[in-house]
């Protein structure tokens, strides 16, 4: 999220030396004076310009099924970002739905976690939110760009939420457009560029679990008529509350946490207050929020985890330019 503008002027400064630093780096990979390594099997990697949530978690899941489904082995490299151990909500989220189908490497140097796990067999890796991973070389570069939140006038860190300036999409070989159902007429512009490799993407509900229930998922009559209290700790709340309007799920009220937040035990007490006072008959909440509610006790009150995914368009073109990408990198590889 944005500062507020008093504070956007106050931080204005630091985002010049961060746009410094940011460029310098680039420059030096660019130069070869920072090295990119290289690992056998091909990586796809997904990621964005921004902080806060673009559907990289999703995208991410959206592959390893695909590629699970024409027989492939999997494997998703991640740093793990704020998590304990060798593990964080995102990643565990990812382990959730893939279950045992995938192989993971969790850690900051994600070159020799592909190199420990091409030993095991591997036909495609997945990079999570490596798009600034400049170390480790892909051979397709997936960016996600969020249609609700153009990038015009943004700023970069920490005045604004950009990682890197808006030139830096000049490295994707692929842009995805997500959450394009928020945006009126955004899917039918994007469908105007013919010829250029840019996509869209909106969010659809799967269905809902509930917390603590197993893997059994329920249609939006089997959760009840509401009202809901709604809650989350994730990167774009503004986004999940939308979802939610769009699938017209009642909210009598709605609490954002910071990203990645991991609920104690007393404010877990508090949203069940809240959700007493204000009427509601249950919680509503995302699945990343699932990951980090641990044994968090809501009493009588059930909370309902919303089950989602990516709906891409032009599925089936988008699909085969990414095969199409993976084959042209082979072939040069095999010429080099």
């Amino acid at each position: 999220m944005n500062p507020p503008p008093i504070l956007r002027w106050l931080l204005w400064p630091l985002s010049l030396l961060y746009g410094i630093a940011v460029r310098l780096r680039l420059w030096l990979y660019a130069r070869g004076t920072f090295e990119t390594e290289r690992l056998r099997t091909p990586v796809i990697s997904v990621g964005n310009l921004t902080v806060g949530g673009t559907g990289k978690t999703p995208m991410v899941i959206w592959l390893a099924e695909r590629f699970l489904a024409a027989g492939k082995r999997v494997a998703i490299l991640s740093r793990g970002y704020k998590g304990s151990g060798e593990t964080s909500d995102e990643i565990e989220l990812m382990k959730y739905r893939l279950h045992d189908r995938v192989l993971f490497g969790i850690g900051a140097n994600r070159y020799e976690q592909g190199r420990r796990l091409e030993q095991k067999g591997v036909d495609v890796f997945l990079l999570d939110d490596g798009y600034q991973h400049l170390q480790l070389a892909r051979d397709v570069n997936l960016l996600l760009m969020d249609a609700a939140q153009p990038m015009g006038r943004e700023m970069l860190l920490p005045a604004g939420r950009l990682r890197e300036p808006v030139s830096a999409m000049g490295r994707a070989s692929l842009l995805v457009f997500t959450r394009t159902e928020t945006s009126a007429g955004a899917a039918a512009a994007i469908g105007k560029l013919q010829g250029y490799p840019v996509f869209s993407a909106a969010t659809r509900l799967l269905g809902f679990r509930r917390l603590g229930g197993g893997m059994q998922v329920l249609t939006r009559a089997e959760i009840g008529a509401g009202p809901f209290l709604a809650f989350c700790g994730i990167g774009n709340p503004r986004a999940f509350f939308l979802d939610l309007q769009n699938w017209q799920i009642p909210v009598v009220r709605a609490r954002a946490f910071p990203d990645h937040h991991r609920y104690t035990s007393s404010e877990v007490e508090a949203l069940a207050r809240a959700a007493r006072a204000a009427g509601a008959r249950a919680f509503v909440t995302t699945e990343k929020d699932a990951q980090n509610l641990g044994e968090a006790q809501f009493g009588e009150m059930p909370v309902f985890v919303a089950m989602i995914d990516l709906e891409i368009s032009q599925e089936a073109v988008f699909w085969e330019a990414i095969q199409a990408q993976i084959v042209a990198k082979a072939s040069s590889r095999m010429v080099n």
